[in-house]
């Protein structure tokens, strides 16, 4: 049995998120301080991004803010991004150190028009911080790269204890994700975890309320699993504001328990599963139960 509620004009009692705005404010304006780098909470106008701001959590955003796809659901910008800023690994690392941060989530826009698709910066990126904040974790979300060998090895490589790939969507909305194919981010999934062997992680995040069924969504928790994918998000989609897919439904809270019940008894090791959930979500607890 699947529990849905039709979307209206009115987001269901369970969709209000409680705002932090001060914690917000005060955020924006320390990592304005150190540099002025973006996060993807501010990009894609995350649901979470006071809350996770209150906790001084934030997903920095290397190689720029503008990404090469133009996904259906997403609202970072798109266009022709600028040249590799060299000076975000120090931006990053500071703010880093300033901020006292233990944990740490690095991603970025789809680099397309790099021959690595960014792969080079996210090793630096990480090693820098690694060397200069001792004792910091870092979790890198990383694009598809083109499931180029040379560029998911450099990913490994990097030091990340976490190497996240979202999946987004069952296969049937897959049109919805430019230049990606479902296969090819399985494949992802698999050979950073075929590389990586027991030092590191693999996590994803899927999307729902696009029409998705159940038995959908758990045949991409079997090839999850089957590609040694052990960490899970699943959260609610909600259509950025302008010309984005639309949402279909909204998923009741006890489906997402139903999800992360199903999710656990399949073998994953840890799962987020409410609407708000998203891949960065509460990122350093997914570890806490699961060392390496």
């Amino acid at each position: 049995m699947t529990f849905t509620a039709k979307p209206k004009y009115k987001k269901p009692e369970w969709l209000r998120k409680k705002i932090v705005p001060n914690a917000q404010i005060e955020m924006e304006t320390l990592l304005k301080d150190v540099g002025g780098l973006h996060t993807i909470c501010q990009e894609a106008k995350c649901p979470n991004i006071s809350e996770c701001y209150a906790n001084k959590n934030a997903t920095f955003m290397i190689l720029g803010n503008i990404c090469t796809r133009r996904c259906g659901y997403c609202n970072v910008l798109t266009g022709m991004p600028n040249e590799v800023d060299l000076s975000e690994i120090k931006k990053v690392t500071t703010s880093v150190l300033h901020l006292g941060l233990k944990f740490v989530v690095i991603t970025s826009p789809a680099r397309d028009d790099l021959k690595d698709g960014g792969a080079d910066m996210f090793y630096k990126v990480t090693q820098d911080i690694l060397e200069k904040a001792p004792g910091t974790q870092v979790e890198i979300l990383i694009p598809d790269f083109k499931a180029k060998e040379e560029s998911l090895q450099r990913a490994v490589d990097s030091g990340a204890v976490i190497i996240g790939h979202n999946i987004e969507t069952v296969p049937r909305f897959y049109k919805i994700r430019k230049n990606a194919s479902y296969e090819r981010s399985i494949h992802v999934l698999k050979r950073l975890k075929e590389i990586g062997g027991d030092k590191v992680k693999t996590k994803s995040a899927l999307m729902v309320g696009l029409g998705e069924t159940e038995e959908e969504m758990v045949k991409v928790f079997k090839d999850m699993i089957s590609v040694g994918c052990k960490f899970l998000s699943i959260g609610q989609y909600l259509a950025p504001t302008g010309d984005y897919e639309k949402v279909v439904e909204y998923v009741h809270p006890d489906q997402f328990a139903r999800y992360k019940e199903i999710a656990l008894d399949m073998g994953f090791e840890f799962v987020h599963s409410t609407p708000y959930a998203r891949s960065s979500y509460m990122a350093h607890e997914y570890l806490q139960d699961n060392p390496l």
